[in-house]
């Protein structure tokens, strides 16, 4: 393989699922068990070879300027291209765009995709594509790969109805060659392959593997995280607080807190007369006093005082004065109950 290698991200979607928490920031930028969703995203190339030049390409929309201000100011080592999404016309129109910055191996992966895998394998790879894939059990709400008798991908399927094949397909591919991929976007387009005006990358690849010299394999992986909506914040919060992201050890050294181990709590907090766990994450420059919180997420610079929290995910900046039980509320929100 090159010793050059292109990452491409795209996160210009509007992140809908995740209101109000979306209106005022995109959600790559929101928190999980001490770090942005982003970077947790960034983690996983910290298994590629490491002899490889990575740049990185970010295909930005909405709020894209925050995402830009952040990188910059946080991880101003790595080198990033920006690339504005102004239409929502779906993955590989996104792709397309970045098309100057694609020109030999490349990955691609959604922005909110969490995946454990070892890409060390990438130095000697020779399939011209490979998708990491995850059997599931039930297939029908996801993509597919679906292999030959060589177990070689001969398509993709986009929310099959026949349970049968249970790859999913999780959001992560490496091509050997990325303008490969995009002259097959172009094809795509100019034939309109599209669903409800979005041209999506399955339907990019499967016009490459119609070549059948297009060699195609999937790798499989045991851990897939989701942080897309509410529920998968959390839930995904939970699973990094239980593999490696917990702190408890040096945040139960307090005074006057209980900790119940996995938590995060970060050393810029303040945090009095609370209990705090199990799978609680509070970020930098909050405020938390005589609160009982446990399975929530408290954004930066947020005050909660006297409340009992289970199952919340609190904004930034927000102020919160009561006894409820369940909040999902955005950021710069005061209320007292």
């Amino acid at each position: 393989m090159s010793k050059k290698l292109k990452i491409v991200i795209p996160m210009a979607g509007y992140g809908k699922r995740l209101r109000p928490h979306t209106w005022s920031r995109p959600k790559q930028l929101l928190s999980l068990a001490g770090k942005r969703v982003i970077e947790h995203v960034l983690d996983t190339f910290n298994t590629l070879p490491g002899d490889l030049q990575v740049e990185y390409v970010f295909i930005v929309g909405y709020l894209g300027d925050k995402i830009k201000a952040f990188m910059a100011e946080e991880h101003p080592d790595l080198t990033v291209h920006f690339v504005d999404q102004k239409e929502m016309r779906g993955q590989s129109h996104a792709i397309y765009l970045a098309k100057e910055y694609i020109d030999g191996p490349m990955i691609m992966v959604f922005a909110d995709t969490l995946i454990k895998t070892d890409l060390a394998f990438l130095a000697g790879e020779k399939s011209d594509v490979v998708a990491w894939v995850k059997p599931v059990p039930d297939p029908r709400r996801f993509g597919v790969a679906e292999l030959g008798e060589d177990q070689r991908v001969i398509r993709l399927i986009e929310k099959p109805k026949a349970m049968d094949n249970n790859l999913a397909l999780v959001g992560f591919y490496f091509f050997k060659d990325g303008r490969e991929l995009t002259g097959a976007i172009e094809k795509q387009m100019d034939q309109k392959v599209q669903l409800k005006g979005e041209y999506f990358l399955a339907d990019a690849i499967n016009i490459m593997l119609a070549d059948e010299t297009c060699c195609m394999r999937t790798e499989k992986v045991n851990i897939w995280l989701d942080a897309g909506t509410f529920e998968a914040m959390l839930s995904t919060n939970r699973y990094l607080l239980d593999h490696g992201h917990d702190n408890s050890e040096k945040a139960s050294q307090r005074m006057g807190v209980a900790v119940i181990p996995p938590v995060f709590i970060h050393p810029e907090s303040e945090v009095e007369a609370s209990v705090i766990g199990p799978h609680a994450t509070v970020e930098a420059g909050c405020r938390v006093v005589g609160c009982r919180i446990k399975n929530s997420i408290i954004e930066n610079g947020s005050t909660i005082e006297g409340m009992v929290l289970d199952g919340s995910l609190i904004g930034q900046n927000t102020i919160i004065k009561g006894k409820p039980k369940n909040i999902n509320i955005g950021d710069n929100t005061e209320i007292e109950l």
